[in-house]
């Protein structure tokens, strides 16, 4: 088996919050990140697909089509946007770099079709980074953002 990497960059905004927390709550768990307009990060996002090289090409997938795949799905989706309000696929998600990997892979895997989706790794500072193999973990809890 053969691994296979891209990169991609992308900066967004995002808010940690659950509405159904008190906002002492909410500042207890989630600090400096339960600002309540947001903050933002330059995330990295690197996406990995397993597989044997091609015979007539010696790829796994070509990277040219996996970043294009990457920036239609994902970058081009998230972006300079905030990602509470501006990205349907997450709306009403916590965004939590673990969460944002899940829906990413969600989102990138009905496309991979040379190889197979192996890992989504999700970095949103040099410090936390998120990464999800495809393992089932259920629905993500989706709440109504009645408040800020």
């Amino acid at each position: 088996m053969v691994y296979v990497t891209r990169k991609a960059h992308f900066s967004a905004a995002h808010r940690l919050f659950n509405p159904t927390f008190t906002d002492e709550a909410n500042e207890a768990i989630f600090d400096k990140c339960n600002n309540l307009h947001g903050h933002g990060h330059n995330y990295q996002l690197e996406v990995t697909v397993a597989g044997l090289p091609d015979p007539q090409t010696g790829y796994v997938i070509d990277l040219k089509r996996l970043a294009r795949l990457m920036d239609e799905v994902i970058v081009d989706k998230v972006d300079h946007k905030h990602l509470n309000h501006d990205v349907p696929e997450l709306r009403g998600i916590i965004p939590t770099a673990e969460n944002i990997a899940i829906v990413f892979w969600s989102l990138l895997e009905p496309h991979i079709t040379e190889g197979r989706l192996y890992s989504i790794r999700l970095a949103e500072s040099d410090n936390n980074v998120a990464e999800y193999r495809g393992e089932p973990v259920g629905a993500l809890p989706r709440f109504e953002h009645t408040r800020a």
